[in-house]
C-alpha cells in the first residue's frame, strides 16, 4: 500500500513514517510549509532539515510543498476575523480539517497514495462502513480534540500510527533508531505559526484599541492594550496591582465590552466566571447527526481538561445546547466543545458561542 505520510520535522510524524515503512508500505514523506515569514521567525527552514536528515536514516522519499497561501485564506483570516469579534479562536482544529486534511490529501492522491497517515495521536475504528474517531491510547497525549471537524471521507483516507503507543515508547523507536529529532520537543504554538510573542505578533495583523479596565463597579483599575489580546478567566498580564481599596487577591478577566472598547475584570472570587449551560454552532457529528435528540455523554471545552459530564439537546443538524452536571468556569466562545461517549468515541465537536448561568444570565 502507498502510504504518504505528513512529516513535520517532529518526532512524532517521523517515527509514524518508520512504523509504516517496518509493516512493509511504500511510505512517502511530505513536508507542508504553510507560513512564510519575513523576519525569518518561522520555523520551517529548520523543521525540513529535520524532515531530509529523517527521511534519509529511514529510507523513505520526501517532497516539500506550500500551502501557505491555503492556510492564510482558510485558517488565518477566520482566525484574525474572530480575535476581531472579540472571540478566542482555536486555528488548530481549523487547520487539520482545512489543509492537513485537504490539500494535503488531494496531494497525496496525485502521487497515487491509497492512504495518508499522520503523527496525531488518535484512533480511527470502523463499523458497518462507518469510521470513528476515538482516543488514543496515550491519553496524555490524546489529540482527538483538535480532530473533532473532520468528514468521513477524511477519517476514511488516515491511518494514524501512533495510536495505541505511548508518547515514551516513541522516544525510545526515535533513540534506538538514531533520529536526529530523538530529543526535540514538542510543538506548544499557534499551528504552523510556531511559538512567538503573541501579542506582537497579533498587533501586525489587527490594529490595537487600548481603552480601560474597569471593575464591576465601574472604577477604573487600569488600560488594557486591546481587547483581542485578552480571554476569559486570564489573569496573567494585566498589570493592575496595589490599587486602593482592593483585597489583595489577583485580578481576572471577566468579560469584553467591544462596544464600548472596555475590559472588566474582578478580584479574588470568580463565581461570575462559573456558567451551566452553552450554545454552540457549526457542530461536526461524527460519523453523523444522532437519531436522539437529547442524551447524556461527556464533554471537553479545552484541550487537556478532563472529561465533564453533559446532557446534550440537539436543536438541528448543527446546533446544540449542552448543559454541564457541574458548573464550569471560563467557557470561551470560539473555542470547540468537543463531545465524547463513556468509551472514549468522539462523537464530534463545534464552535462555542455563549454560555448562561440557570437563571439564564449570559456570562460569555
Amino acid at each position: 500500500m502507498r502510504i504518504v505520510v505528513g512529516i513535520s520535522g517532529g518526532v512524532d510524524s517521523s517515527v509514524a513514517a518508520y512504523l509504516l515503512k517496518e509493516q512493509g508500505h511504500d511510505v512517502i514523506g511530505l513536508f507542508m510549509v504553510n507560513w512564510e515569514e519575513k523576519d525569518g521567525t518561522c520555523t520551517a527552514e529548520e523543521d525540513y532539515e529535520d524532515v531530509k536528515r529523517v527521511c534519509n536514516k529511514i529510507g523513505i522519499p520526501y517532497f516539500s510543498v506550500n500551502y501557505s497561501k491555503e492556510y492564510y485564506d482558510r485558517v488565518f483570516e477566520y482566525f484574525l476575523d474572530e480575535y476581531k469579534k472579540g472571540r478566542t479562536p482555536n486555528p488548530d482544529v481549523l487547520c487539520n480539517r482545512e489543509v492537513k486534511f485537504g490539500p494535503f490529501l488531494e496531494q497525496a492522491k496525485k502521487l497515487g497514495a491509497d492512504k495518508i497517515a499522520t503523527g496525531h495521536y488518535a484512533k480511527k475504528l470502523e463499523k458497518d462502513g462507518l469510521y470513528y474517531l476515538a482516543k488514543a491510547h496515550d491519553l496524555n497525549k490524546d489529540q482527538s480534540y483538535f480532530l473533532n471537524q473532520l468528514n468521513q471521507e477524511q477519517l476514511g483516507s488516515v491511518l494514524f500510527p501512533l495510536e495505541d503507543i505511548d508518547k515514551t515508547k516513541v522516544r525510545e523507536i526515535a533513540h534506538k533508531l538514531g533520529l536526529s529529532n530523538a530529543d526535540k520537543k514538542d510543538s506548544t504554538g499557534i499551528c504552523f505559526i510556531g511559538e512567538r510573542n503573541f501579542k506582537n505578533f497579533l498587533k501586525e495583523y489587527l490594529p490595537a484599541k487600548p481603552g480601560k479596565i474597569l471593575d464591576l463597579e465601574g472604577r477604573e483599575v487600569g488600560r488594557h492594550d486591546g481587547l483581542m489580546y485578552y480571554t476569559l478567566g486570564q489573569r496573567r498580564g494585566l498589570n493592575i496591582g496595589g490599587l486602593k481599596g482592593g483585597n489583595g487577591e489577583r485580578w481576572f478577566v471577566i468579560k469584553k465590552d467591544l462596544g464600548n472598547n472596555v475590559l472588566y475584570v474582578s478580584q479574588g472570587e470568580d463565581d461570575l466566571l462559573y456558567s451551566d449551560y452553552l450554545f454552540a454552532s457549526a457542530f461536526n457529528w461524527i460519523p453523523k447527526v444522532p437519531s436522539e435528540k437529547e442524551f447524556d455523554c461527556l464533554a471537553k471545552f479545552r484541550y487537556r481538561q478532563p472529561d465533564q459530564k453533559v446532557r446534550v439537546k440537539v436543536l438541528d443538524d448543527k446546533n446544540i445546547r449542552v448543559d454541564f452536571v457541574e458548573s464550569q468556569r471560563a467557557i470561551t466562545p470560539g473555542q470547540f466543545v468537543v463531545l465524547y461517549d463513556k468509551e472514549g468515541i468522539c462523537l464530534g465537536g463545534g464552535i462555542i458561542d455563549s454560555s448562561f448561568k440557570k437563571d439564564g444570565l449570559k456570562i460569555s
